[in-house]
Order: structure tokens, then sequence, then C-alpha cells
């Protein structure tokens, strides 16, 4: 299946902020409650959601402030949809939606920065972070145990 024949939406419109729930929870990326979802997508520049019929199989959005800066994030692929190319045309869409900030910034998983270093994203040598659980972010390999 081809990215492109899904149905991509940009808006936030009747969006079913369980379903998306649902997709971060078996995609898996974790818990993120409706609630909390309708308030981070509701607060970022440009969101991506993508369906296949009904079902929604992917999303993503990016926080940007329309100049400088603009930070892709919680980009999710239902796991019948992996595989195909859906997580990319999310990110080059972002991406690309992104064009003319000074910096578009992304954080992998670790293990997956190959990926993102062939979308045109390169390590940052002086990122630095602070997270809710950092005992957990060390752990998973996201920030460096001290």
């Amino acid at each position: 299946m081809d990215p492109a024949s899904l149905h991509w939406k940009s808006d936030l419109d009747n969006v079913d902020w369980d379903a998306l729930s649902h997709l971060y929870r078996i995609a898996p990326l974790g818990e993120k409650k409706p609630e909390d979802l309708k308030v981070s997508f509701g607060n970022s520049r440009y969101t991506c959601l993508v369906f296949a019929g009904d079902t929604l199989v992917g999303a993503g959005r990016a926080l940007a402030d329309g100049v400088d800066c603009s930070y892709l994030c919680d980009v999710a692929v239902h796991p019948d949809y992996q595989g195909i190319g859906l997580g990319k045309a999310i990110i080059e869409r972002l991406r690309d939606l992104s064009a003319g900030h000074r910096k578009i910034i992304l954080y992998a998983n670790p293990g997956k920065e190959g990926f993102y270093a062939k979308l045109g994203f390169r390590r940052m040598l002086t990122a630095m972070a602070i997270f809710a659980n950092q005992q957990r972010a060390a752990q998973t390999g996201l920030v460096a145990e001290d």
C-alpha cells in the first residue's frame, strides 16, 4: 500500500481523541491520555492525521514558532501499516511544512537515528533535556546517565 493512497488530514475537526490515544498505545509509543493529546495537538502549529477508511493509522505533529524552531514529535504508525513508508511520509510532510524555520528538530528513539539521518537530520552534539521521569529516560537510552 502506498501512503499517498491513504486519507491525510491536517485539521483537528472531529478528531476521535480516544482513537489517537489507542494508536500511540499500539504503535507502541506508550500511554498518552486522550485529553492530553487534545491539548498537545491543539497547541501544535502543524498536525498530520492519516486514515485508512475510518481507521486512524498514522499521526504526527510539529510545535513551531513560525521563524526560528520547529520540533517534530509524536509520530506514530499503526502496526498494520508499519513498513510501507508511512512514518517517513509523515516526517517528510511535517519537515516540508516546517521549511523556512532556521532549525527543525526531533529526538529519535535509541536505534532509530539512521532512519532520521536518511531524511536529512543530523546528530546534535549539544542537545540537553529534562524529562519528567529522568530515571526512565536514562534507562531507555534517551539521556546519558551521570
